[in-house]
């Protein structure tokens, strides 16, 4: 193990060494109190959305997999990156070299997986509304499966580089010995792959949802509903009434979901973009900028991010809001599927007949439609700034 400790002398070669810099009262309650409101409102509330996709049959869709994927990684980022924050503004790092190496590179996977979570279900809503026939073999939850593990194979191995990019270090003051975990060599070496995660996993993302949102809001708010077209004067006009309103429910869910998954990432455009914008300006400038109080903004920015998914599907989706409330009150499993069951399999029903739009997951209608069926459906790691 590398361990490096810095020594401050003066001109002539004696040891002169300063006094330990204390960080002030101010910014250690501010840390504390945000850091534990935020990463406590935040890992109940991931925890809650794995619970209630894992636990409901009927929520399990391949839009929902994707989130507990999501959740699962915004859990690892408030665990690994907020939670070892509030010691650290304290005192120093307390984890040696072991916690250093493995937390490292926790934060890493989970920013990095949430990121490609995001792109995933991005895409995976393309293909169900724009290619809805080729949606019928595509979005799957066998398939959503199998390209998270994917996705959780891929992001563990890329951040395994992290293993060997940091150290413990240690820097002597007349009064003390400060220990953080730390970059192994000169800042300026880590611009690659700081440039590398930045674009792979937020540029990318971004370009990504924009792209595929435009085409998405292209054919949900812009092409004629089927339901509009004609129909009328048939012998079977009861049944085409039946069918339209039900094509009606089906579009009116989709776009309700649509909302919701752009709002999760725009939220994660602008949480992200403070630190991401801040590496980017330091790795041009020197010395860098390391405000105190806009460095804690962006630590802030990013827990944020991780806290806020849960309360927009509770804001958003009337599944989720539901469900959340059955896991709040611990209520009877027997009683959720005599609420459930029956609207499931009418209106999926109703859907069979005289659509072109295949049925491959419940849709969320949200407020709006009440009892129908539903869908429901970071840059460092270590948040070093360069």
């Amino acid at each position: 193990m590398e361990n490096n400790t810095t020594i401050f002398q003066d001109v002539t070669g004696a040891v002169n060494l300063p006094e330990m810099p204390m960080k002030s009262l101010a910014e250690q309650v501010v840390t504390i109190f945000l850091t534990l409101l935020i990463c406590g409102v935040g890992i109940a509330g991931n925890v809650m959305v794995v619970l209630v996709v894992l636990r409901t049959k009927h929520m399990v869709t391949p839009t929902n997999c994707y989130l507990v994927s999501l959740a699962v990684a915004d859990l690892i980022v408030l665990l690994a990156a907020g939670l070892p924050n509030i010691s650290d503004v304290v005192a120093c790092w307390i984890y040696g070299y072991t916690g250093c190496l493995f937390i490292t590179y926790l934060q890493y996977l989970g920013i990095n997986v949430s990121s490609c979570s995001i792109t995933a279900f991005t895409i995976e809503r393309y293909i169900a509304i724009c290619h809805s026939i080729k949606a019928q073999f595509i979005c799957t939850v066998s398939r959503a499966k199998r390209i998270i593990a994917g996705v959780w194979i891929f992001t563990s191995l890329y951040c395994t580089m992290w293993f060997f990019l940091v150290d413990i270090d240690e820097t002597v003051y007349a009064n003390g010995v400060v220990v953080n975990c730390g970059y192994r060599v000169s800042r300026s070496l880590y611009m690659p792959i700081y440039f590398l995660d930045f674009t792979v996993f937020y540029v990318v993302p971004l370009i990504v949802a924009t792209v595929l949102y435009g085409l998405i809001a292209r054919i949900l708010f812009i092409s004629p509903l089927p339901s509009d077209r004609a129909g009328g004067g048939s012998v079977h006009q009861g049944h085409y009434n039946s069918t339209s309103s039900a094509n009606k429910g089906a579009i009116a869910a989709r776009k309700q979901i649509t909302k919701m998954l752009v709002v999760v990432v725009v939220l994660f455009a602008l949480l992200w973009m403070p630190y991401r914008t801040l590496v980017v300006i330091n790795s041009f400038i020197d010395p860098p900028y390391h405000d105190t109080w806009f460095i804690l903004f962006c630590r802030m920015c990013i827990y944020s991010n991780s806290a806020i998914n849960p309360i927009i599907y509770n804001l958003m989706s009337q599944k989720f809001r539901v469900a959340f409330r059955k896991l709040c009150k611990c209520g009877c499993r027997r009683g959720e599927a005599k609420y459930d069951a029956p609207i499931y399999c009418s209106v999926m029903k109703n859907l069979s007949h005289g659509s072109n739009e295949p049925v491959t997951e419940q849709e969320d209608v949200g407020g709006q439609f009440g009892n129908r069926f539903n869908i429901t459906d970071h840059d460092k790691g270590t948040l070093k700034v360069s």
